[in-house]
Protein backbone atom coordinates (compact mmCIF):
# COMPACT_ATOMS: atom_id res chain seq x y z
CA UNK A 1 0.00 0.00 0.00
CA UNK A 2 1.30 3.51 -1.03
CA UNK A 3 1.47 6.08 2.20
CA UNK A 4 1.26 10.21 2.10
CA UNK A 5 4.10 11.82 4.21
CA UNK A 6 3.47 14.98 5.38
CA UNK A 7 6.93 17.12 6.05
CA UNK A 8 6.38 18.73 9.79
CA UNK A 9 8.13 21.87 8.66
CA UNK A 10 6.55 22.71 5.51
CA UNK A 11 4.03 20.61 5.33
CA UNK A 12 4.30 19.31 1.92
CA UNK A 13 2.71 15.67 1.16
CA UNK A 14 4.65 13.28 -0.84
CA UNK A 15 4.13 10.10 -1.69
CA UNK A 16 5.76 6.89 -1.10
CA UNK A 17 4.46 4.34 -3.65
CA UNK A 18 6.14 0.84 -2.34
CA UNK A 19 3.66 -0.11 -5.59
CA UNK A 20 7.70 1.17 -7.70
CA UNK A 21 9.44 0.65 -5.32
CA UNK A 22 13.70 0.58 -6.31
CA UNK A 23 16.77 -1.10 -4.77
CA UNK A 24 19.75 0.73 -5.27
CA UNK A 25 21.10 -1.17 -8.14
CA UNK A 26 17.89 -0.07 -10.01
CA UNK A 27 18.73 3.89 -9.90
CA UNK A 28 20.62 4.76 -13.22
CA UNK A 29 22.55 8.17 -13.41
CA UNK A 30 22.87 7.15 -17.20
CA UNK A 31 20.75 8.76 -19.42
CA UNK A 32 17.43 6.32 -20.05
CA UNK A 33 16.56 4.82 -23.01
CA UNK A 34 12.92 4.39 -24.75
CA UNK A 35 11.97 0.90 -24.73
CA UNK A 36 11.45 -0.40 -28.18
CA UNK A 37 9.94 -3.41 -29.68
CA UNK A 38 6.74 -4.59 -27.97
CA UNK A 39 4.05 -1.67 -27.08
CA UNK A 40 1.45 -2.56 -24.82
CA UNK A 41 -0.32 0.91 -26.08
CA UNK A 42 -0.52 -0.11 -29.80
CA UNK A 43 -3.35 -1.44 -31.58
CA UNK A 44 -3.92 -4.87 -31.15
CA UNK A 45 -2.23 -5.21 -27.40
CA UNK A 46 -4.94 -4.45 -25.44
CA UNK A 47 -4.75 -7.43 -23.54
CA UNK A 48 -1.97 -6.59 -22.32
CA UNK A 49 -3.16 -3.54 -20.12
CA UNK A 50 -5.75 -3.51 -17.47
CA UNK A 51 -9.46 -3.88 -17.87
CA UNK A 52 -10.50 -0.13 -19.59
CA UNK A 53 -12.09 2.26 -17.74
CA UNK A 54 -13.33 4.23 -20.86
CA UNK A 55 -12.52 4.50 -24.61
CA UNK A 56 -13.83 6.10 -27.70
CA UNK A 57 -14.80 3.33 -30.56
CA UNK A 58 -15.99 4.09 -33.74
CA UNK A 59 -19.54 1.98 -33.27
CA UNK A 60 -21.03 2.21 -29.95
CA UNK A 61 -22.04 -1.59 -30.26
CA UNK A 62 -18.19 -2.54 -30.03
CA UNK A 63 -17.27 -4.13 -26.77
CA UNK A 64 -15.31 -2.98 -23.91
CA UNK A 65 -11.16 -3.78 -24.81
CA UNK A 66 -12.12 -4.95 -28.17
CA UNK A 67 -9.95 -3.88 -30.85
CA UNK A 68 -11.42 -1.35 -32.52
CA UNK A 69 -10.63 2.18 -30.55
CA UNK A 70 -9.40 5.56 -30.86
CA UNK A 71 -8.71 6.33 -27.61
CA UNK A 72 -8.39 4.25 -24.31
CA UNK A 73 -8.21 5.06 -20.80
CA UNK A 74 -6.79 2.24 -18.50
CA UNK A 75 -5.67 1.92 -15.17
CA UNK A 76 -1.92 2.52 -14.88
CA UNK A 77 -0.23 -0.66 -14.27
CA UNK A 78 2.08 0.63 -12.10
CA UNK A 79 0.15 3.26 -10.16
CA UNK A 80 1.74 5.87 -7.73
CA UNK A 81 -1.58 5.40 -5.73
CA UNK A 82 -4.28 2.76 -4.82
CA UNK A 83 -7.91 3.30 -5.60
CA UNK A 84 -8.90 0.33 -2.79
CA UNK A 85 -9.28 1.15 0.83
CA UNK A 86 -9.49 3.86 3.12
CA UNK A 87 -6.97 7.06 4.32
CA UNK A 88 -6.73 5.90 7.40
CA UNK A 89 -5.04 8.90 8.45
CA UNK A 90 -2.71 8.38 12.02
CA UNK A 91 0.42 10.17 13.84
CA UNK A 92 3.29 8.78 14.24
CA UNK A 93 4.83 10.46 17.27
CA UNK A 94 5.27 13.67 15.76
CA UNK A 95 4.47 12.85 12.09
CA UNK A 96 1.33 12.40 9.89
CA UNK A 97 0.58 9.92 7.45
CA UNK A 98 -2.11 8.18 5.30
CA UNK A 99 -2.78 5.80 3.04
CA UNK A 100 -1.64 6.19 -0.55
CA UNK A 101 -5.73 6.13 -1.66
CA UNK A 102 -6.49 7.45 -4.86
CA UNK A 103 -6.85 6.37 -8.59
CA UNK A 104 -3.37 6.71 -11.64
CA UNK A 105 -4.83 6.12 -14.64
CA UNK A 106 -3.50 6.43 -18.50
CA UNK A 107 -4.93 7.98 -21.45
CA UNK A 108 -3.89 6.41 -24.77
CA UNK A 109 -4.37 9.39 -27.24
CA UNK A 110 -4.19 7.49 -30.46
CA UNK A 111 -3.51 3.58 -31.79
CA UNK A 112 -0.50 4.71 -34.14
CA UNK A 113 1.98 4.14 -32.19
CA UNK A 114 4.17 7.33 -34.17
CA UNK A 115 1.62 10.05 -33.57
CA UNK A 116 2.59 13.01 -31.47
CA UNK A 117 -0.09 14.90 -29.62
CA UNK A 118 -0.32 17.87 -32.36
CA UNK A 119 0.05 14.99 -35.52
CA UNK A 120 -3.73 13.36 -34.24
CA UNK A 121 -6.70 15.24 -36.18
CA UNK A 122 -8.36 17.67 -34.36
CA UNK A 123 -11.23 15.77 -34.14
CA UNK A 124 -9.15 13.05 -32.19
CA UNK A 125 -7.84 15.78 -30.11
CA UNK A 126 -11.23 16.96 -28.86
CA UNK A 127 -11.73 13.12 -28.23
CA UNK A 128 -8.65 12.92 -26.02
CA UNK A 129 -10.13 16.24 -24.05
CA UNK A 130 -13.71 14.75 -23.68
CA UNK A 131 -12.08 11.82 -22.23
CA UNK A 132 -10.63 13.80 -19.78
CA UNK A 133 -13.85 15.25 -18.96
CA UNK A 134 -15.59 12.19 -18.72
CA UNK A 135 -12.87 10.50 -16.69
CA UNK A 136 -13.00 13.65 -14.60
CA UNK A 137 -16.80 13.39 -13.54
CA UNK A 138 -16.96 9.72 -12.78
CA UNK A 139 -14.29 10.25 -10.56
CA UNK A 140 -15.51 12.91 -8.67
CA UNK A 141 -18.82 11.31 -7.09
CA UNK A 142 -16.00 9.25 -5.09
CA UNK A 143 -15.99 11.53 -1.84
CA UNK A 144 -12.48 10.59 -1.01
CA UNK A 145 -10.74 12.60 -3.68
CA UNK A 146 -9.94 16.07 -3.45
CA UNK A 147 -7.92 16.90 -6.36
CA UNK A 148 -7.84 15.73 -9.86
CA UNK A 149 -4.47 16.02 -11.60
CA UNK A 150 -3.94 15.54 -15.72
CA UNK A 151 -0.42 15.68 -17.19
CA UNK A 152 1.06 14.84 -20.19
CA UNK A 153 5.38 14.03 -20.28
CA UNK A 154 6.42 13.77 -23.69
CA UNK A 155 9.97 12.58 -24.47
CA UNK A 156 12.07 10.97 -22.11
CA UNK A 157 13.83 13.92 -20.36
CA UNK A 158 10.31 15.03 -19.29
CA UNK A 159 9.98 11.76 -17.73
CA UNK A 160 8.27 9.54 -20.33
CA UNK A 161 8.84 6.18 -20.37
CA UNK A 162 6.68 4.50 -23.14
CA UNK A 163 7.13 6.75 -26.20
CA UNK A 164 3.57 6.19 -27.68
CA UNK A 165 1.49 8.93 -27.17
CA UNK A 166 -0.34 9.24 -23.66
CA UNK A 167 -1.67 11.76 -20.86
CA UNK A 168 -2.27 10.40 -17.26
CA UNK A 169 -4.79 11.44 -14.32
CA UNK A 170 -4.40 11.06 -10.81
CA UNK A 171 -6.94 11.51 -8.25
CA UNK A 172 -5.93 12.80 -4.96
CA UNK A 173 -6.82 12.65 -1.72
CA UNK A 174 -5.50 15.74 -0.67
CA UNK A 175 -4.90 19.51 -2.90
CA UNK A 176 -1.33 19.73 -3.53
CA UNK A 177 0.89 22.46 -2.07
CA UNK A 178 1.17 24.22 -5.49
CA UNK A 179 -2.83 24.21 -6.42
CA UNK A 180 -3.38 25.82 -2.89
CA UNK A 181 -1.04 28.66 -3.73
CA UNK A 182 -2.18 29.35 -6.56
CA UNK A 183 -5.83 28.94 -5.10
CA UNK A 184 -4.91 31.48 -2.34
CA UNK A 185 -3.20 33.84 -4.97
CA UNK A 186 -6.23 34.25 -7.26
CA UNK A 187 -8.62 34.50 -4.09
CA UNK A 188 -6.09 37.28 -2.50
CA UNK A 189 -6.74 39.00 -6.25
CA UNK A 190 -10.09 38.67 -6.11
CA UNK A 191 -10.81 40.22 -2.58
CA UNK A 192 -9.07 42.93 -3.05
CA UNK A 193 -9.76 44.03 -6.76
CA UNK A 194 -12.95 41.92 -6.80
CA UNK A 195 -11.88 40.28 -10.37
CA UNK A 196 -10.04 37.15 -11.48
CA UNK A 197 -6.16 37.64 -11.80
CA UNK A 198 -6.47 35.19 -15.04
CA UNK A 199 -8.94 37.07 -16.89
CA UNK A 200 -6.56 40.65 -15.93
CA UNK A 201 -3.84 39.04 -17.59
CA UNK A 202 -5.76 38.24 -20.86
CA UNK A 203 -6.66 41.80 -20.81
CA UNK A 204 -3.19 42.90 -20.10
CA UNK A 205 -1.78 40.52 -22.36
CA UNK A 206 -3.67 41.18 -25.35
CA UNK A 207 -3.60 45.02 -25.19
CA UNK A 208 0.06 44.80 -24.72
CA UNK A 209 0.62 41.96 -27.74
CA UNK A 210 4.91 41.55 -26.17
CA UNK A 211 4.14 38.56 -24.49
CA UNK A 212 1.24 37.07 -27.06
CA UNK A 213 1.55 33.95 -28.51
CA UNK A 214 -1.53 33.39 -30.91
CA UNK A 215 -5.32 33.60 -30.04
CA UNK A 216 -8.74 32.37 -30.95
CA UNK A 217 -12.44 33.06 -30.25
CA UNK A 218 -11.82 31.02 -27.04
CA UNK A 219 -7.90 31.17 -26.19
CA UNK A 220 -5.12 33.20 -25.58
CA UNK A 221 -1.40 31.49 -25.52
CA UNK A 222 1.15 33.35 -24.01
CA UNK A 223 4.61 33.02 -22.24
CA UNK A 224 3.82 34.08 -18.50
CA UNK A 225 5.15 37.58 -17.59
CA UNK A 226 7.20 35.70 -14.95
CA UNK A 227 8.15 32.50 -16.27
CA UNK A 228 10.17 29.27 -14.86
CA UNK A 229 11.73 27.83 -18.02
CA UNK A 230 12.54 29.06 -20.94
CA UNK A 231 9.36 28.73 -23.23
CA UNK A 232 7.33 27.82 -20.98
CA UNK A 233 3.91 28.32 -22.39
CA UNK A 234 0.17 29.36 -20.95
CA UNK A 235 -2.95 28.79 -22.64
CA UNK A 236 -5.85 30.72 -21.39
CA UNK A 237 -9.84 30.38 -22.05
CA UNK A 238 -10.74 33.94 -23.01
CA UNK A 239 -14.53 33.87 -20.49
CA UNK A 240 -14.07 32.97 -17.00
CA UNK A 241 -14.55 29.20 -16.41
CA UNK A 242 -13.13 27.74 -12.88
CA UNK A 243 -12.65 23.69 -13.99
CA UNK A 244 -11.73 22.06 -16.88
CA UNK A 245 -14.62 19.65 -16.65
CA UNK A 246 -17.44 21.92 -16.91
CA UNK A 247 -16.41 23.27 -20.99
CA UNK A 248 -18.49 21.79 -23.33
CA UNK A 249 -17.46 21.09 -26.55
CA UNK A 250 -17.41 23.85 -28.29
CA UNK A 251 -14.73 24.84 -26.15
CA UNK A 252 -12.58 21.61 -26.81
CA UNK A 253 -12.59 22.20 -30.29
CA UNK A 254 -11.49 25.64 -30.02
CA UNK A 255 -8.88 24.26 -27.55
CA UNK A 256 -7.82 21.41 -30.00
CA UNK A 257 -6.59 23.84 -32.84
CA UNK A 258 -4.88 25.87 -30.28
CA UNK A 259 -3.02 23.18 -28.53
CA UNK A 260 -2.00 21.58 -31.77
CA UNK A 261 -0.87 25.01 -33.35
CA UNK A 262 1.38 25.69 -30.30
CA UNK A 263 2.98 22.77 -30.51
CA UNK A 264 3.41 22.58 -33.77
CA UNK A 265 5.13 26.52 -33.28
CA UNK A 266 7.38 24.54 -30.63
CA UNK A 267 8.80 21.82 -32.52
CA UNK A 268 9.09 24.21 -35.66
CA UNK A 269 11.80 26.64 -33.48
CA UNK A 270 12.82 23.95 -30.79
CA UNK A 271 13.27 20.51 -32.83
CA UNK A 272 10.53 18.81 -31.18
CA UNK A 273 11.61 19.29 -27.40
CA UNK A 274 10.63 17.13 -24.77
CA UNK A 275 7.87 18.54 -22.63
CA UNK A 276 5.94 18.82 -19.20
CA UNK A 277 1.91 19.89 -19.93
CA UNK A 278 -0.05 20.06 -17.46
CA UNK A 279 -3.97 21.02 -16.68
CA UNK A 280 -4.62 23.57 -13.76
CA UNK A 281 -8.15 23.41 -12.86
CA UNK A 282 -10.35 24.04 -9.30
CA UNK A 283 -10.32 21.24 -6.51
CA UNK A 284 -13.61 18.93 -6.74
CA UNK A 285 -14.84 20.60 -3.74
CA UNK A 286 -14.73 24.29 -5.74
CA UNK A 287 -15.78 23.58 -8.85
CA UNK A 288 -17.44 26.47 -9.35
CA UNK A 289 -15.76 29.97 -8.49
CA UNK A 290 -14.99 33.29 -9.48
CA UNK A 291 -11.64 34.14 -8.34
CA UNK A 292 -9.55 30.71 -10.34
CA UNK A 293 -9.67 30.07 -14.15
CA UNK A 294 -8.52 26.71 -15.72
CA UNK A 295 -5.65 26.70 -17.67
CA UNK A 296 -2.87 24.58 -19.68
CA UNK A 297 0.76 25.32 -18.72
CA UNK A 298 3.27 23.47 -21.21
CA UNK A 299 7.09 23.71 -19.79
CA UNK A 300 9.56 22.57 -22.49
CA UNK A 301 12.36 20.72 -20.88
CA UNK A 302 15.32 22.68 -22.16
CA UNK A 303 17.17 23.54 -19.10
CA UNK A 304 18.02 21.43 -15.89
CA UNK A 305 16.93 22.46 -11.83
CA UNK A 306 19.91 22.39 -9.92
CA UNK A 307 21.16 23.06 -6.53
CA UNK A 308 20.20 26.82 -6.66
CA UNK A 309 17.18 26.13 -7.66
CA UNK A 310 16.32 23.13 -5.10
CA UNK A 311 18.06 25.20 -2.31
CA UNK A 312 16.49 29.06 -2.70
CA UNK A 313 13.10 28.04 -4.86
CA UNK A 314 14.39 30.72 -7.36
CA UNK A 315 14.36 29.79 -10.90
CA UNK A 316 16.62 30.69 -13.31
CA UNK A 317 15.43 31.34 -16.81
CA UNK A 318 17.72 32.59 -19.44
CA UNK A 319 15.01 33.74 -22.29
CA UNK A 320 12.95 36.41 -21.51
CA UNK A 321 8.99 35.57 -22.28
CA UNK A 322 9.49 39.01 -24.77
CA UNK A 323 11.81 37.16 -26.96
CA UNK A 324 9.92 33.46 -26.32
CA UNK A 325 7.04 35.01 -27.34
CA UNK A 326 8.31 36.74 -30.68
CA UNK A 327 9.94 33.53 -31.98
CA UNK A 328 6.89 31.80 -31.43
CA UNK A 329 4.55 34.16 -33.08
CA UNK A 330 6.71 34.28 -36.24
CA UNK A 331 7.30 30.57 -36.33
CA UNK A 332 4.05 30.20 -38.68
CA UNK A 333 3.40 26.89 -41.27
Amino acid sequence: MPELRKDPIIGRWVIISTERGRRPMNFSVSPPVMQGGFCPFCYGNAEQTPPELFAVRPSKDSPPNSPDWKIRVVPNKFPALQIEGGQDKVGYGMFDKMNGIGAHEVIIESPNHDATLEQISEHSLVDVFISFRERILDLRNDKRFKYILIFKNHGIEAGASLEHTHSQLIALPIIPNLVREELEGSLSHYKLKERCVYCDIIRQEVSDKIRLVSENSEFVVLSPYAPRFPFETWIIPKTHSSSFENADKNIYIALAKILRDTLQRMNRILNNPPYNLVIHTSPLEQQNNEYYHWHIEIMPKLTRVAGFEWGSGFYINPTPPEEAATYLRDSRP
